[in-house]
């Protein structure tokens, strides 16, 4: 490998996004491009100046220069994309989920464990400024010993490509599944799923489906602890939502109801609506404006769906790029890895089998765990608050052992 980790972007709808930052990251170039539609390629690659432009996936991985590729490809083609490269000696970063179905999950852990390349799912939601505001709560001990966590996603997705008409709202939970585990570094050991109302006439039988809405509770391995999830992407009356609640002993923090609504952090009863701050701070100076939506383009009309739609993925593009990069050169672990990925996004698609059995418990294989042990806040678990006047919220509270 070079200087520069060569980084080559395989679909470019969602994929574009990205091309600016790895541009002007330090430590990447951003080599090459690859889409089916010459026209839209050389758009894309005109636009960015982007030499290298590929409309054969199998091309691309045959150039021995590229170091990594990031796969945005449609999501039922995510396993066979992200084998591939890893079979090509390519890192990957690939947008989520990992896959559509367990075998394929495990597909990819096999192949990763195989080849020894580095995978890393590249889920946005846990690089968002809210979850790395949440994190911090926690790791400062400042939320106390956790008790449950909430999350959803509410999507409609008119408009979007006719693979997603039906289907089952948890093949594409990661989004609000990840948070609930990473943020004490935790792993599903089982879920419990219920499915309710129906999705169009129309659409029942592309996936067997019917489920409007999927919720489903996840049982953490070997904690006391447990979360809740909730996805829906047709025939709901709802505004675009991702959304993550974590309660704790000392501290909750509630997500905002609507969008430009206000966060919530809780000390006691006591509600105080908080400004979550931005974390460009830990990327490097030349990436860091890209933690701030409407910088992608400069007309800010042109951005992908997800992107706009989401909000601007609470500023976390930029951090994906810099995690990948930074694993691939052996600074950092990469994260979700392969196996994280694996029970993230299983944790999803065994939730579904368990809302077709009207709720049966599924248990998650064991190739999605591993030996990690998750994040401990220094905080005794049996804490209590010593309640002060004086304590602010985001401040420090004294506590005191039993």
């Amino acid at each position: 490998m070079g200087e520069k980790v060569r980084v080559g972007i395989v679909g470019l709808e969602f994929g574009a996004e990205f091309i600016p930052i790895y541009q002007q990251h330090p430590d990447a170039d951003m080599y090459a491009i690859c889409q089916r539609t010459r026209s839209h390629l050389d758009e894309i690659g005109d636009a960015y100046g982007v030499e290298r432009r590929y409309t054969s996936y199998e091309e691309m991985l045959a150039n021995p220069s590229i170091d990594v590729i990031h796969i945005n490809t449609p999501l039922q083609h995510h396993a066979d994309h992200v084998v591939a490269a890893l079979e090509a000696g390519k890192h990957v970063g690939c947008t989520i989920p990992m896959a559509t179905s367990v075998e394929d999950c495990r597909r990819i852990v096999e192949a990763q464990r195989r080849t020894g390349q580095v995978y890393m799912m590249m889920e946005t939601t846990v690089y968002s400024r809210e979850f790395l505001f949440v994190q911090d709560l926690y790791r400062s001990g400042k939320l106390g010993k956790l008790q449950f966590l909430r999350a959803s996603h509410h999507q409609d997705m008119t408009g979007w490509p006719s693979y997603w008409d039906g289907m089952p709202p948890m093949y594409n939970a990661t989004h609000a599944i990840s948070p609930t585990l990473a943020l004490g570094g935790h792993q599903a050991e089982y879920v419990q799923c219920l499915g309710s109302g129906t999705v169009f006439e129309s659409m029942k039988d592309a996936y067997g489906s019917p489920f409007a809405i999927e919720s489903t509770h996840i049982k953490f391995l070997n904690r006391d602890l447990g979360a809740e999830v909730t996805r829906h992407l047709w025939a709901v009356a709802r505004e675009y939502r991702e959304s993550f609640d974590a309660y704790g002993a000392v501290r909750s923090f509630e997500w905002a109801q609507t969008a430009g609504g206000e966060h919530i952090v809780y000390l006691g009863e006591q509600a105080v609506p908080i400004e979550v701050p931005d974390f460009a701070s830990r990327l490097p100076e030349p990436i860091q404006r890209f933690t701030r939506a409407g910088v992608y383009t400069d007309d800010g009309e042109s951005q992908h769906r997800s992107f706009v739609q989401g909000g601007g993925h609470g500023g976390s593009h930029p951090h994906l790029a810099d995690r990948l990069i930074r694993s691939v050169l052996g600074e950092v672990d990469a994260f979700p890895n392969a196996v994280q990925a694996a029970n993230i996004t299983c944790a999803g698609i065994l939730s579904h089998a368990s809302a077709l059995r009207g709720g049966e418990r599924m248990y998650l294989p064991d190739w999605t765990l591993s030996d990690l042990p998750p994040f401990e806040v220094a905080l005794a678990e049996d804490v209590r608050p010593a309640w002060r006047d004086e304590v602010s919220p985001l401040g420090d509270t004294a506590v005191e052992t039993n």
